[in-house]
């Protein structure tokens, strides 16, 4: 099987207000080289890219999942501190330095324990010289690190700590194109393992189930058409993993995981229920992640057959024609990032759609990976700026001198000009959809980063670049 890359997951845990946030914000915020901070679905912060020490890894801010009994959110401390512990490869498990040892730190470093995995042990709110740790020694971890988020002591030292535990860093190869790899996606209850179970159960299409590089993952290999797709685990592909059942937010982590290991994710929509904000994020993490972005509006024949009650007949082909218009009207206006993928209309009762899907797949999966010519985009972005000029600012226009593809998924851009500052978020939008169009396809991510070309500085301000 194609390698697939994936960055070890580096878990906050402790009871609440002992500041795990606050050293979340320290460890990716501050000394760390954040790549990226993502909204997640049961918090405003759940993780971050960070670089510890030269190897990147996902920083994980459990927040109150493995909380105190009184936390409203959650009252089954050791259930979810094992659910949230189940995804790490380092535990960084956090108690409060100026309240001492409490019941439910016992309860959270039980949950620790049970689990088996690599631990820091930390003590936060640290900042009075000579605090006396040695009580903490009890829970079984030894005496931890002295640490203040606020005051930023500590900070570099527990780095160094997990940075010793943490697993060999993967390499991420370069895509060979014979196998696309798929993360299927979506909203609790949408159809996920319904679609899943509907693809590999096409006949002659199931191949074999592989393990994938995130632990005790299980990648589903398929054929179909004479091309190789590997469904990469999600929590709609977890039938055999039940441990965090019932538990969204992780289960959010596993497909954010899935995502960044795949070349294309597939958001699947109940038809009948219709999008949500839910599926904004996840649609805008795919653009942002570099992965190609294909929709399923799954249950199709629910919709259809909920239509045809309505009506006391069955729609004709004319009619379903326009109904699957207004539809994907409906989801462009209530989610602007896809605006770009395409739409297939499945139902793993009927297997409606589902060669479509994969066909689809196949495509975008292709224009994520696929690199052009140097001499054939630079006849492109001239062909775009000949059909609609650059706005001017104070009587300068951006001038495009050459552009060159430096890498793939996603296909990443340079355009080396005479100011980065006159480019427009709308025009580097508009070059954008035509390169998509012209070259990479529909639900392919294009990455423009603009540089400003050595000799054509202006007025003495150093080169600036810009990214879109």
């Amino acid at each position: 099987m194609v390698g697939l890359g994936s960055k070890p997951v580096v878990a906050i845990v402790g009871r609440v207000n002992v500041g795990k946030s606050s050293l979340f914000n320290r460890l990716a915020g501050q000394r760390l080289a954040v790549v990226d901070d993502h909204p997640g679905v049961t918090r405003d912060r759940v993780y971050a890219e960070a670089d510890f020490d030269g190897q990147r890894v996902m920083l994980v801010d459990t927040g109150g999942l493995a909380g105190a009994h009184e936390d409203k959110l959650f009252t089954k401390v050791a259930e979810q501190a094992t659910a949230a512990l189940g995804e790490a490869d380092v535990v960084i498990f956090v108690v409060d330095a100026q309240e001492g040892v409490t019941p439910t730190d016992h309860d959270v470093a039980k949950a620790v324990r049970k689990a088996g995995k690599p631990v820091v042990f930390v003590a936060n709110k640290a900042e009075r010289p000579g605090t006396d740790l040695s009580q903490f020694a009890e829970l079984g971890f030894g005496e931890p690190l002295a640490a203040s988020a606020i005051h930023a002591i500590g900070a570099a030292e527990i780095v160094e700590a997990v940075r010793e535990l943490l697993p060999p860093a993967e390499e991420e190869p370069e895509a060979s194109g014979e196998v696309v790899s798929v993360a299927i996606v979506g909203r609790p209850n949408a159809g996920k393992s319904s679609l899943v179970n509907a693809i590999v159960g096409e006949d002659r299409m199931i191949v074999s189930e592989e393990p994938g590089t995130t632990r005790d993952a299980v990648d589903t290999v398929i054929e179909h058409a004479s091309r190789r797709y590997v469904l990469v685990d999600t929590a709609g592909l977890r039938r055999k993993f039940k441990r965090a059942e019932g538990v969204e937010y992780y289960a959010a982590l596993r497909a954010l995981r899935a995502m960044e290991r795949a070349d294309v994710t597939v958001l699947v929509i109940d038809s009948m229920e219709g999008p949500a904000s839910q599926d904004e994020r996840i649609a805008a993490q795919a653009e942002e992640m570099g992965r190609g972005l294909v929709i399923a509006a799954h249950k199709w024949d629910l919709l259809l057959s909920s239509a045809a009650a309505n009506r006391r007949e069955a729609p004709s082909k004319r009619q379903e024609k326009l109904v699957r218009q207004d539809y994907e009207r409906l989801l462009r206006e209530a989610l602007p990032a896809t605006a770009h993928a395409p739409v297939c209309f499945t139902s793993a009762a009927t297997g409606e759609g589902l060669r479509e899907l994969l066909e689809k797949v196949w495509q975008v999966g292709e224009g994520v990976r696929r690199r052009v010519a140097t001499a054939t985009l630079n006849q492109l972005i001239h062909d775009v700026l000949d059909a609609q000029s650059p706005p001017s600012r104070a009587g300068r226009t951006l001038k495009v001198l050459y552009a060159t593809q430096v890498s793939t998924r996603p296909p990443t851009i340079i355009l080396f000009v005479n100011d980065p500052s006159l480019a427009t978020d709308s025009y580097l939008r508009y070059m954008q959809k035509a390169l998509r169009e012209k070259l990479y396809g529909p639900g392919v991510p294009v990455r423009l980063l603009l540089r400003e070309r050595e000799g054509h500085t202006t007025r003495g301000r150093p080169a600036r670049s810009k990214r879109r």
